[in-house]
């Protein structure tokens, strides 16, 4: 059986992996304002490689919800955690209770258009998102 730990991982190594189209470069948010604004109130989808995407939902007051049952990860166990998020220098930063071991992961956020971002982990793995209401 796999633990909420481990999907945690699996998600977030599934999503930093893909490949970021080497198009225009979009440039990294430093501003709190501008990272809050961002993801505040909306769901943010982050891309899996073998289809799919995994749905983070930053609300407003700080807590950061993930669900991965619609990737068909419920049959093994339940793949859905609620944390919190905040803003620190210049990074989006996330801690839920089990995922990642408890263990606060940051990121470097840059909008490619409206809807599209590139994100950068603070231990170098990247990835693509894209971001809805």
């Amino acid at each position: 059986m796999i633990d909420g730990s481990t999907l945690a991982r699996v998600a977030g190594a599934a999503f930093l992996t893909v490949g970021v189209s080497t198009g225009a470069q979009a440039e990294w948010l430093q501003s709190e304002r501008e990272i809050r604004s961002l993801v505040s109130g909306k769901r943010v989808y982050l891309k899996v490689p073998l289809g799919g995407e995994f749905p983070l939902y930053y609300a407003p007051s700080g807590k950061v919800t993930g669900d991965g049952s619609a990737l068909g990860l419920a049959k093994h166990f339940a793949p859905r955690e609620t944390g919190r998020w905040w803003v620190s220098a210049g990074k989006l930063c996330q801690q839920f209770p089990s995922w990642y071991d408890g263990d606060t992961k940051c990121f470097q956020l840059a909008p490619t258009d409206k809807t599209r971002l590139r994100c950068r982990r603070d231990d170098g793995y990247s990835g693509r998102a894209r971001i809805a209401n």
